[in-house]
């Protein structure tokens, strides 16, 4: 457990820790000298079943604030200390506020300096603490009478934290791992030390981790885990890590910085999130407003835009996007404090929801919807209430980065929710089964409709039929629910086109009297030279147009190719011819042949000849430099292997 101190300046934070633990958390010459604590400090305090509870003890001065907050991200119990002689004074109250809006929920006060005042005094100071607590989460939070002087006090107070560390509930260990960093030096014999809060996870020494958001790469030499050497550091022990990379050193890494699992590196710059106004504040939150933000140990400017109101009134809540002026490492779920632009007062704080916020249509309802959902308390009722949201889509790869989820989390979920799942890139996304039979039966239904209306065509365009279903999946998405359904079966793919597994094109009786008279003219002995369009129409009487549109049908289903603009030739003649040009290359003396040599073969004539090369050229089969071709044996057999057997090959299904 990690202990944090609180309260104003010069009420005896410092001084109790060191009661407690022996230990003065003041280490610089500077704090020595003016008696104040500027720094964070820290102190460790070892129980009787072996286990170490730690103390982060924070500055009390107005002007450290910013201080204080970068220790108060990885407390988990408020020692709160207030002085008997003054009393609750303003960073009393900003300090409560502060660690309320960052969500400790446990937590005591120790009354300090009482031998300096009287019986009533403790009485009329007890009271005002309790007012002052009775805001926040630490409402009724028992109230200890202290004096590191007299030492009265003390052993209650130490039984009462011992007992508090022995019934705390560790942070989950299965997250991946963060460190929030808030030292980094360097130790004569070591190297770079970061030390800080872990998080979330767990590292052991030796692990390979990432120094984020900049990005850097390190493993962890050795590292120390609540003020003891160790071989591994779990979430909620304070721990230093001896870092060692290629780009890694004292400069390198700075308070604020992440130590993390290399898969949970990705750091934003436009967070969405909840927001709690103070009540006490002068003015209501605005569009675009310059703020401080405090998560973890970083501090960095930002911009505020409330998302459900032009404006957040003070004392209320609301949605709102952080713009941060450069990116930083979190994790959806965080607490984060936000101070005015000049750094003087808290004026809210919040948890954040989105890290992957949207730049435009934030404010959209379906965007809201969203963020609701966001706002829910558990992983499973988050995923649950996103799909009943537009696009009904979740990114679950995303969604556990953001989250620091291990996988068998999202195992976990998929299976409690029973989900559908489709894997673009690496990306797992899911929608719901309900959605998801939704989407294959309007899949169906429309293949269906479409091969009854158009019985003569193959299929339809893959991009007509994405934009006629929902939800409207990405084209990447689309494509990876058409291929499970082709492994499944029940549809097929053809280039571009797609159709049910079990259609087949059905000429029309027109149709197919036309091609039994085409067919002929196309091969043959005039196979190699076959008439164009305008000449199969002039032989048979009938309308170009006609003839163009049968020979490109008659296209798609594979039996033959328009090898030049209205020059089609039956796809068992593109395969001989294929086999003529391996044919020529094979016994060239260096693999290579120009264009007469195969006009030659044919007997075509150089223009129709090199029509045929070109659409040999455009289809990989040849590969062309100068006026030499040469075969390529990866795509020779694109059209060979379509060849059927003389009998049926020229046959269409009827």
């Amino acid at each position: 457990m990690i202990i944090g101190t609180a309260g104003h300046v010069d009420h005896g934070k410092t001084s109790l820790v060191q009661a407690l633990t022996g230990v003065d958390t003041d280490r610089l010459k500077e704090e020595k000298a003016r008696g104040i604590s500027i720094e964070l400090g820290f102190a460790y305090l070892p129980t009787a079943d072996g286990e170490v509870i730690g103390f982060i003890d924070v500055p009390g001065h107005e002007r450290f604030v910013h201080t204080m907050l970068a220790g108060a991200g990885g407390i988990d119990f408020l020692l709160l200390v207030v002085a008997a002689d003054d009393g609750v004074m303003p960073q009393t109250r900003e300090h409560l506020a502060i660690v309320d809006l960052l969500g400790v929920r446990r937590g005591l006060v120790a009354m300090s300096k009482v031998d300096l005042v009287s019986d009533e005094r403790r009485r009329d100071v007890a009271a005002e603490i309790s007012r002052a607590l009775a805001p926040t989460a630490l409402a009724g939070a028992e109230i200890v009478a202290v004096s590191t002087r007299t030492g009265e006090g003390l052993d209650p107070l130490r039984a009462r934290l011992l007992r508090e560390a022995a019934e705390a509930t560790l942070r989950p260990a299965e997250h991946r791992f963060r460190l929030s960093v808030d030292r980094c030096f360097t130790l004569a014999g070591a190297g770079t030390i970061v030390t800080g809060t872990i998080l979330s996870g767990a590292v052991a020494v030796g692990d390979r981790v990432l120094v984020s958001p900049s990005g850097k790469a390190a493993r962890v030499r050795s590292l120390h885990a609540q003020n003891r050497a160790a071989s591994q550091g779990l979430a909620g022990q304070r721990c230093a890590l001896n870092l060692t990379g290629e780009a890694i050193s004292k400069d390198a890494i700075a308070r604020g910085d992440m130590v993390l699992d290399p898969s949970l590196h990705a750091p934003t710059d436009r967070i969405d999130a909840t927001l709690r106004l103070q009540a006490d504040e002068p003015r209501a939150a605005v569009t675009w407003q310059p703020v401080r933000l405090h998560h973890a140990a970083v501090e960095v400017g930002a911009r505020l835009v409330p998302l459900q109101d032009s404006t957040i009134a003070p004392g209320s809540s609301g949605m709102v996007q952080l713009v941060t002026e450069r990116p930083i490492a979190a994790a959806a779920g965080d607490a984060f404090v936000l101070r005015d632009n000049s750094g003087q007062r808290t004026i809210g704080g919040g948890r954040f929801l989105d890290l992957r916020a949207p730049a435009r249509k934030r404010r959209t309802p379906d965007r809201l919807a969203q963020l609701a959902a966001l706002a829910r308390e558990t992983t499973q009722d988050i995923v649950a209430a996103l799909l009943q949201s537009p696009p009904h889509l979740v990114d679950l790869t995303s969604f556990a980065r953001d989250r620091a989820l291990p996988s068998p989390a999202v195992d976990r979920i998929v299976t409690q929710l029973a989900l559908t799942t489709l894997v673009v890139d690496g990306q797992v996304w899911a929608m719901s089964s309900a959605q998801a039979a939704k989407f294959y039966a309007a899949l169906f239904g429309t293949l269906d409709r479409y091969h009854a209306e158009h019985p003569d065509l193959q299929g339809i365009g893959l991009e007509r039929l994405r934009l006629q279903l929902e939800p409207r999946l990405a084209t990447p998405l689309f494509k990876a629910a058409l291929q499970r359904e082709v492994r499944n079966g029940a549809i097929a793919l053809d280039g571009a086109w797609v159709r049910r597994a079990g259609h087949v094109v059905r000429l029309t009786p027109y149709d197919e009297e036309l091609w039994d008279e085409i067919r002929p003219l196309l091969g043959s002995a005039a196979r190699f030279r076959p008439p164009r369009v305008r000449d199969v129409a002039h032989l048979l009487d009938v309308p170009e147009e006609d003839v163009r549109r049968l020979c490109k049908l008659v296209s798609r289903l594979g039996q033959v190719d328009e090898i030049a603009h209205d020059h089609f030739f039956l796809r068992s003649t593109t395969a001989e011819m294929v086999a003529i040009v391996r044919d020529i290359a094979v016994h060239a003396p260096d693999g290579q042949f120009v264009a007469a040599q195969f006009r030659d073969r044919v007997e075509n004539g150089r223009k129709v000849a090199i029509e045929i090369l070109e659409f040999f050229d455009r289809h990989g089969i040849t590969l062309r430099r100068g006026e030499q071709r040469r075969i390529n044996t990866h795509r020779q057999d694109l059209f060979g292997a379509s060849v059927a057997p003389a009998s049926e090959e020229t046959a269409l299904v009827r």
